[in-house]
Protein backbone atom coordinates (compact mmCIF):
# COMPACT_ATOMS: atom_id res chain seq x y z
CA UNK A 1 0.00 0.00 0.00
CA UNK A 2 1.34 3.84 -0.87
CA UNK A 3 2.59 5.57 2.07
CA UNK A 4 0.04 8.46 2.50
CA UNK A 5 1.41 12.18 2.24
CA UNK A 6 0.03 15.28 3.88
CA UNK A 7 -1.94 17.36 1.69
CA UNK A 8 -0.86 20.30 0.22
CA UNK A 9 2.19 19.40 1.74
CA UNK A 10 5.23 21.03 -0.59
CA UNK A 11 2.30 23.48 -1.90
CA UNK A 12 2.03 25.00 1.55
CA UNK A 13 5.69 24.68 2.58
CA UNK A 14 6.94 28.29 4.08
CA UNK A 15 3.60 30.55 4.28
CA UNK A 16 2.18 32.62 6.57
CA UNK A 17 -1.16 32.25 7.38
CA UNK A 18 -1.28 35.34 8.97
CA UNK A 19 0.29 37.54 6.61
CA UNK A 20 -1.37 35.47 4.07
CA UNK A 21 -4.52 36.98 5.22
CA UNK A 22 -3.75 40.79 5.20
CA UNK A 23 -4.62 41.26 1.54
CA UNK A 24 -8.47 39.89 1.93
CA UNK A 25 -8.50 41.81 5.18
CA UNK A 26 -7.20 45.21 3.42
CA UNK A 27 -10.06 44.62 1.17
CA UNK A 28 -12.22 44.40 4.10
CA UNK A 29 -11.43 47.63 5.17
CA UNK A 30 -11.64 49.44 2.03
CA UNK A 31 -15.11 47.59 1.75
CA UNK A 32 -16.25 49.94 4.74
CA UNK A 33 -14.46 52.79 3.82
CA UNK A 34 -16.27 52.75 0.76
CA UNK A 35 -19.42 52.00 2.44
CA UNK A 36 -18.94 54.86 4.41
CA UNK A 37 -18.61 57.90 1.70
CA UNK A 38 -21.26 56.54 0.32
CA UNK A 39 -23.53 56.61 3.44
CA UNK A 40 -22.58 59.99 3.84
CA UNK A 41 -23.73 60.93 0.25
CA UNK A 42 -27.01 59.46 0.78
CA UNK A 43 -27.52 61.04 4.30
CA UNK A 44 -26.88 64.66 2.87
CA UNK A 45 -23.28 65.26 3.96
CA UNK A 46 -22.93 66.95 0.59
CA UNK A 47 -24.20 70.25 -0.88
CA UNK A 48 -24.22 69.39 -4.27
CA UNK A 49 -25.81 72.85 -5.48
CA UNK A 50 -22.99 75.09 -3.51
CA UNK A 51 -20.05 73.57 -4.98
CA UNK A 52 -17.85 74.44 -8.15
CA UNK A 53 -18.42 72.07 -10.89
CA UNK A 54 -14.99 70.38 -10.04
CA UNK A 55 -15.13 69.41 -6.71
CA UNK A 56 -19.09 67.93 -7.70
CA UNK A 57 -17.28 66.00 -10.50
CA UNK A 58 -14.29 64.58 -8.68
CA UNK A 59 -17.65 63.70 -5.61
CA UNK A 60 -19.61 61.88 -8.48
CA UNK A 61 -16.15 60.23 -9.50
CA UNK A 62 -15.48 59.02 -6.00
CA UNK A 63 -18.88 57.41 -5.52
CA UNK A 64 -18.93 55.49 -8.48
CA UNK A 65 -15.17 54.37 -7.44
CA UNK A 66 -16.66 53.71 -3.96
CA UNK A 67 -19.60 51.29 -5.47
CA UNK A 68 -16.97 49.60 -7.80
CA UNK A 69 -14.94 49.04 -4.94
CA UNK A 70 -17.88 47.73 -3.13
CA UNK A 71 -18.89 45.28 -5.42
CA UNK A 72 -16.01 44.31 -6.65
CA UNK A 73 -14.11 43.81 -3.07
CA UNK A 74 -16.82 41.65 -2.57
CA UNK A 75 -16.02 39.29 -5.07
CA UNK A 76 -12.41 38.92 -3.71
CA UNK A 77 -13.66 38.57 -0.30
CA UNK A 78 -15.93 35.33 -1.75
CA UNK A 79 -12.45 34.41 -3.19
CA UNK A 80 -10.61 34.58 -0.05
CA UNK A 81 -13.15 32.83 1.49
CA UNK A 82 -13.26 30.00 -0.38
CA UNK A 83 -9.31 30.08 -0.72
CA UNK A 84 -9.52 30.03 -4.44
CA UNK A 85 -5.99 29.95 -6.11
CA UNK A 86 -7.90 32.89 -8.17
CA UNK A 87 -7.46 35.24 -5.23
CA UNK A 88 -3.91 36.34 -5.27
CA UNK A 89 -4.05 37.42 -9.09
CA UNK A 90 -7.54 38.85 -8.85
CA UNK A 91 -6.75 40.69 -5.44
CA UNK A 92 -3.20 42.33 -7.40
CA UNK A 93 -5.16 43.60 -10.47
CA UNK A 94 -7.92 45.28 -8.12
CA UNK A 95 -4.89 46.68 -5.83
CA UNK A 96 -3.31 48.09 -9.34
CA UNK A 97 -6.95 50.09 -10.03
CA UNK A 98 -6.77 51.07 -6.98
CA UNK A 99 -3.74 52.77 -6.33
CA UNK A 100 -4.08 53.87 -10.43
CA UNK A 101 -7.67 55.98 -8.78
CA UNK A 102 -5.60 57.30 -5.91
CA UNK A 103 -2.98 58.74 -8.02
CA UNK A 104 -5.53 60.20 -10.49
CA UNK A 105 -7.46 61.81 -7.93
CA UNK A 106 -4.34 63.16 -5.94
CA UNK A 107 -2.99 64.56 -9.36
CA UNK A 108 -6.45 65.76 -10.00
CA UNK A 109 -6.90 67.85 -6.48
CA UNK A 110 -3.19 69.49 -6.52
CA UNK A 111 -3.83 71.16 -10.42
CA UNK A 112 -7.16 72.17 -9.76
CA UNK A 113 -7.63 75.51 -8.16
CA UNK A 114 -10.76 75.13 -6.30
CA UNK A 115 -9.38 72.28 -3.97
CA UNK A 116 -7.36 74.02 -0.82
CA UNK A 117 -4.16 72.11 -0.33
CA UNK A 118 -4.06 70.27 2.65
CA UNK A 119 -1.06 67.35 4.21
CA UNK A 120 -3.56 65.17 5.52
CA UNK A 121 -5.22 64.39 2.50
CA UNK A 122 -1.77 63.35 0.97
CA UNK A 123 -0.87 61.26 3.92
CA UNK A 124 -3.65 59.22 3.77
CA UNK A 125 -3.20 58.75 0.04
CA UNK A 126 0.86 57.95 0.76
CA UNK A 127 -0.64 55.57 3.09
CA UNK A 128 -3.08 53.59 1.43
CA UNK A 129 -0.28 53.33 -1.81
CA UNK A 130 1.92 52.44 0.50
CA UNK A 131 0.06 49.34 2.11
CA UNK A 132 -1.26 48.54 -1.65
CA UNK A 133 2.05 48.06 -2.75
CA UNK A 134 3.30 46.16 0.06
CA UNK A 135 0.20 43.96 0.07
CA UNK A 136 1.36 43.35 -3.63
CA UNK A 137 4.64 42.39 -3.13
CA UNK A 138 3.61 39.79 -0.60
CA UNK A 139 0.82 38.17 -3.26
CA UNK A 140 3.78 37.58 -5.39
CA UNK A 141 5.33 36.25 -3.15
CA UNK A 142 4.77 32.27 -4.01
CA UNK A 143 4.58 30.72 -0.35
CA UNK A 144 2.31 34.02 0.53
CA UNK A 145 -0.06 32.80 -2.45
CA UNK A 146 0.06 29.29 -1.71
CA UNK A 147 -2.18 29.49 1.16
CA UNK A 148 -4.95 30.22 -1.39
CA UNK A 149 -5.44 26.89 -2.32
CA UNK A 150 -8.82 25.16 -2.77
CA UNK A 151 -7.02 21.42 -3.07
CA UNK A 152 -5.55 21.90 0.14
CA UNK A 153 -6.55 19.68 3.26
CA UNK A 154 -4.65 21.15 6.10
CA UNK A 155 -6.89 23.25 9.03
CA UNK A 156 -6.04 27.13 8.59
CA UNK A 157 -4.63 28.49 11.79
CA UNK A 158 -6.95 30.31 13.99
CA UNK A 159 -5.27 33.64 12.46
CA UNK A 160 -6.84 32.89 9.45
CA UNK A 161 -9.84 31.76 11.03
CA UNK A 162 -10.24 34.85 12.91
CA UNK A 163 -10.21 36.79 9.64
CA UNK A 164 -12.05 34.83 7.94
CA UNK A 165 -15.36 35.43 10.94
CA UNK A 166 -14.54 39.41 9.93
CA UNK A 167 -14.60 38.80 6.49
CA UNK A 168 -17.58 36.99 6.63
CA UNK A 169 -19.19 39.36 9.01
CA UNK A 170 -18.27 42.12 6.54
CA UNK A 171 -19.98 40.40 3.69
CA UNK A 172 -22.71 39.26 5.32
CA UNK A 173 -23.49 42.32 6.92
CA UNK A 174 -23.50 44.20 3.74
CA UNK A 175 -25.89 41.55 1.94
CA UNK A 176 -28.33 41.59 4.95
CA UNK A 177 -28.63 45.30 5.14
CA UNK A 178 -29.14 45.79 1.10
CA UNK A 179 -31.96 43.26 1.22
CA UNK A 180 -33.11 43.97 4.33
CA UNK A 181 -33.11 47.25 3.24
CA UNK A 182 -34.89 46.92 -0.46
CA UNK A 183 -37.24 44.14 1.13
CA UNK A 184 -38.43 46.98 3.47
CA UNK A 185 -38.80 49.82 0.83
CA UNK A 186 -40.65 47.17 -1.80
CA UNK A 187 -42.78 45.86 1.08
CA UNK A 188 -43.67 49.60 1.64
CA UNK A 189 -44.84 50.42 -1.74
CA UNK A 190 -46.64 47.11 -2.14
CA UNK A 191 -48.37 47.56 0.66
CA UNK A 192 -49.13 51.33 0.34
CA UNK A 193 -47.50 52.17 4.01
CA UNK A 194 -48.33 55.90 5.31
CA UNK A 195 -44.84 57.58 5.07
CA UNK A 196 -46.87 59.79 7.78
CA UNK A 197 -43.49 61.49 9.65
CA UNK A 198 -41.26 59.05 7.82
CA UNK A 199 -42.77 56.10 9.23
CA UNK A 200 -41.88 54.18 5.47
CA UNK A 201 -38.37 55.61 5.98
CA UNK A 202 -38.13 53.97 9.58
CA UNK A 203 -39.56 50.58 8.26
CA UNK A 204 -36.69 50.25 5.75
CA UNK A 205 -34.35 51.61 8.20
CA UNK A 206 -35.04 48.85 10.55
CA UNK A 207 -35.58 46.29 8.10
CA UNK A 208 -32.34 46.88 6.81
CA UNK A 209 -30.59 46.71 10.05
CA UNK A 210 -32.13 43.44 11.04
CA UNK A 211 -31.05 42.31 8.14
CA UNK A 212 -27.44 43.26 8.97
CA UNK A 213 -27.66 41.44 12.12
CA UNK A 214 -29.08 38.13 10.40
CA UNK A 215 -26.92 38.64 7.71
CA UNK A 216 -23.54 39.16 10.10
CA UNK A 217 -24.16 36.18 11.70
CA UNK A 218 -24.89 33.73 8.95
CA UNK A 219 -21.67 35.11 7.14
CA UNK A 220 -19.40 34.62 10.02
CA UNK A 221 -20.24 31.14 10.74
CA UNK A 222 -20.28 30.12 6.84
CA UNK A 223 -17.15 31.75 6.11
CA UNK A 224 -15.16 30.02 9.29
CA UNK A 225 -17.03 26.67 8.39
CA UNK A 226 -15.59 27.09 4.75
CA UNK A 227 -12.30 27.92 5.61
CA UNK A 228 -11.66 24.84 8.18
CA UNK A 229 -13.10 22.60 6.07
CA UNK A 230 -10.95 19.39 5.47
CA UNK A 231 -10.14 17.54 2.21
CA UNK A 232 -7.67 15.07 1.00
CA UNK A 233 -5.41 16.37 -1.71
CA UNK A 234 -5.16 13.96 -5.18
CA UNK A 235 -2.01 12.26 -3.97
CA UNK A 236 -3.75 11.28 -0.54
CA UNK A 237 -6.88 9.99 -1.83
CA UNK A 238 -4.73 8.01 -4.51
CA UNK A 239 -2.86 6.44 -1.79
CA UNK A 240 -5.89 5.24 0.18
CA UNK A 241 -7.45 3.48 -3.63
CA UNK A 242 -3.94 1.69 -3.53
Amino acid sequence: MAQMEPAGGEQGAGANPGLAALPALWVGVVILLSIWALSQAVLGTYSYGELPGSVTFLIYAGLVAGAINIVWGLVLVGLALGRSPRFPRQFIIWQVVNIAWIVLRTVYVLINPDFGLSAVPLVYAAVEIGIGVFLIRLMQNNAAASAYSDGGGARPSIVVSILAAFLGILLGGVVGAAAGFGGGVLYADLTDMSCFEGGCGYFAFFMGLFGIVIGAIAGGVLAVLLVNRRRLSPAAVSGVSH
